[in-house]
């Protein structure tokens, strides 16, 4: 798919990777670019015509329902909001309720947006869907342990939604994040190297370019993907270590 002259929603646009998406998108020629948010006044000042604000709460279908009528020439769908909880663990007290409302954006959020545009994409001659994952989804990782449920779910519908719209044309992505300097990482231990938001929104339309439906967009997400491959059950051991430090120093 090409980028230029397309129309972009993007949600999540406020800040860190949905903020950056939107500027590239600009710089690559697209015709428009709806960027969404729960409020939009909190948006940046793109200082660019083509950026029409947008309010979305992803996880109210109504709000879907008000954009697709105001984004019907809608060709590039880019799920990009997220929710995470750094330290959530299953002995968490509340750990119900973070899952429960991790799972509302991460999850019901690409569902909703399925529902309200995919049809739209089908008619403007099938487009693109990008849904921003994790490197999370590929393994559960404890100390995120509701953000890796959510975010493996949502890899799972990804492939749903990828079936259910072969026939018009559409490509359907999954973008998996490895590390990112962004606020949601900001709890992320100082050690670990992080690539700008910049980087990753370059690597994810770089991907929608190539009409890639996996992108692993940064260094840390490429390593996870070699190591389950080499081998998971070490990977998956060396998770599990992390939690077990931070049960020591508690």
């Amino acid at each position: 798919m090409k980028i230029a002259g397309s129309a972009a929603l993007v949600t999540g646009a406020n800040r860190g990777v949905g903020e950056a998406l939107v500027r590239e998108l600009l710089t690559r020629g697209a015709a428009r670019v709806y960027a969404a948010a729960r409020d939009p006044a909190g948006l940046p000042d793109f200082a660019d015509g083509r950026v029409i604000p947008l309010r979305l709460d992803v996880t109210l279908p109504a709000h879907w329902a008000e954009a697709a009528t105001v984004a019907d020439d809608l060709t590039l769908l880019i799920n990009n909001a997220g929710q995470s909880t750094f330290g959530a663990t299953l002995e968490t007290p509340n750990i119900e309720a973070i899952l429960r409302a991790e799972l509302e954006v991460n999850l019901f959020g690409i569902l909703h947006s399925h529902r309200a545009f995919g049809a739209i994409l089908g008619r403007n001659g099938g487009g693109a869907i990008a849904n921003v994952l994790s490197a999370a989804a590929l393994m559960n990782v404890p100390l995120l342990t509701t953000y890796s449920i959510s975010k493996a779910a949502a890899l799972s519908l990804t492939q749903g939604i990828r079936a259910a719209t072969a026939s018009q044309g559409t490509l359907v992505t999954a973008a998996i994040l490895g590390s990112v300097d962004t606020r949601m990482a900001k709890d992320v231990p100082a050690g670990v190297a992080k690539v700008t938001p910049a980087f990753v929104a370059g690597a994810i339309l770089d991907g929608v370019e190539r009409n890639e439906e996996d992108i692993d967009t940064d260094p840390m997400a490429l390593d996870v993907r070699a190591r389950i491959a080499r081998d998971p059950k070490k990977l998956e051991r060396f998770f599990a270590r992390g939690l077990q430090m931070m049960r020591k120093a508690s």
